[in-house]
């Protein structure tokens, strides 16, 4: 606790946590208001609220290439602060899309607000890495870890008591305003020029496609020809096929094997399990962090999360799968503090964008192929415990895998990253 004490005292830090805590909460409370808001407008109509889902996750792919590009290239406190800045702008056009009542209007608000806070997150990583010391960078993955679990815990819940009570004008407006509030707190951040422009000043005019693409390729090169940054950045790989996958399995097991008569209300319970067990994990791992060698943490989430996926497969009484299951959400902050805190300090500040201009995308196309993987297999295939044994067996592998890779890769890599940067010209 005295670390979280610490890092707070840094103004600067705090503000740009802030912002970053402001942000998400505008993003989920609108975005689980408007989820429920097509329920109840277009009940017969199921396929608008997987449209939305497609509005949030398919700008990605339509941007990818150039975040990363921006974050290192362009002033990173003013991307970020235009980032919310014209979020809070769509949000208001978002309002006015639905009171005209025109579905494809109101999707493409969705895609382009959805596409423009994709560069948010690579600026303010960026910015964070330039005003930590490196000694605070897992303290800080903690504290990234614990907004995650409480929006797990908590964001859906505010969502919907936002539409119940205010309806879906007045959950966008607090999205309207949560965007403005994190702008405003990024603007008064002090952040060093080195860090809001590590490569140098540019002007918009100067990223052309060739210089986008040539700098994204560059990004590319610079993870592969780091054998440790490569080998940590397959953990957000992993990241993808756990989210895929327990993105529907605990609802199946509930239908198909524990609570067939029951698993909606059941569904409820397990995301507060789940919840409950992710946030008291990031506790666990931020205090770890501080005692144990990372690596040793990376490998340990990844064998106990593994190990107790697999073996929430067996149970046929439900409290005995939910006591599993916690059990599992409890070791997965284990893996994302390890590396989350590992990743700023073996980085290049100048290649801090573009590398996690690269994680993002990656984890998508691992959680959109394990998720077509389960739409083919299941359950025509596989069964339900098969589905369980996979996704664990995948986290137990590369577990194993770690505990024999990483101990050796860790041995003087800053010096050989710092040397590929300066290699490459960055």
């Amino acid at each position: 606790m005295k670390k979280f004490a610490d890092i707070f005292r840094n103004g600067s830090f705090t503000k740009l946590f802030l912002a970053n805590f402001t942000s998400q909460m505008g993003s989920t409370i609108g975005l689980t208001a408007f989820m429920f808001y097509l329920l109840d407008r277009f009940s017969s109509q199921p396929v608008y609220a997987t449209v939305t889902e497609l509005m949030y996750s398919l700008p990605m792919l339509a941007v990818f290439f150039m975040i990363g590009v921006f974050a290192d290239r362009m002033d990173r406190q003013k991307i970020a602060v235009y980032c919310d800045y014209i979020s809070a702008g769509l949000s208001l056009a978002l309002i006015a899309a639905i009171f005209v009542g025109w579905m494809p209007l109101v999707f493409a608000v969705l895609f382009f607000r959805s596409a423009i806070q994709k560069f948010f997150f690579p600026a303010e990583h960026g910015m964070v890495q330039g005003i930590l010391k490196k000694e605070d960078y897992t303290t800080a993955a903690g504290l990234n870890q614990l907004v995650m679990s409480l929006f797990m815990l908590f964001g859906n819940g505010l969502g919907v008591l936002a539409y119940w009570s205010i309806g879906i004008y007045g959950a966008i407006l607090i999205d309207t305003i949560s965007f403005i509030i994190s702008a405003l707190l990024i603007q008064k951040a002090e952040v060093s020029m080195e860090a809001r422009l590590p490569n140098g000043p540019h002007k918009l005019k100067d990223l052309n496609i060739k210089m986008v693409l040539k700098d994204f390729k560059l990004g590319f090169s610079y993870v592969l020809s780091s054998k440790l940054l490569f080998t940590l950045i397959i953990g957000f790989f992993i990241f993808g096929i756990v989210n895929g996958g327990f993105s529907v399995m605990p609802i199946f097991i509930l239908k198909y094997k524990l609570a067939p008569e029951s698993y909606e209300q059941y569904s409820i319970v397990i995301g507060l399990v789940f919840g409950i067990g992710v946030l008291i994990g990031s506790f666990v791992a931020s205090l770890l962090s501080q005692k144990v060698k990372l690596y040793h943490l990376i490998s340990a989430g990844l064998l106990i999360s593994g190990s107790s996926t697999a073996l929430a497969s067996l149970p046929n009484n439900i409290y005995l799968f939910l006591g599993i299951l916690f059990i599992s959400a409890l070791a997965l902050p284990l893996i994302n503090v390890g590396i989350g805190g590992w990743l700023p300090s073996i980085i290049d500040p100048k290649m801090m964008g573009r590398v996690q201009g690269l994680i993002s995308p990656l984890t998508m196309l691992s959680q959109s192929l394990t998720l077509a993987f389960i739409a083919y297999s299941f359950p025509v295939l596989l069964t339900i415990e098969m589905l369980y044994w996979i996704v664990g067996g995948c986290l137990v592998l590369v577990g194993i895998f770690y505990m024999i890779a990483l101990p050796k890769l860790a041995d003087g890599t800053n010096a050989g990253v710092e040397q590929t940067a300066a290699e490459s010209g960055v």
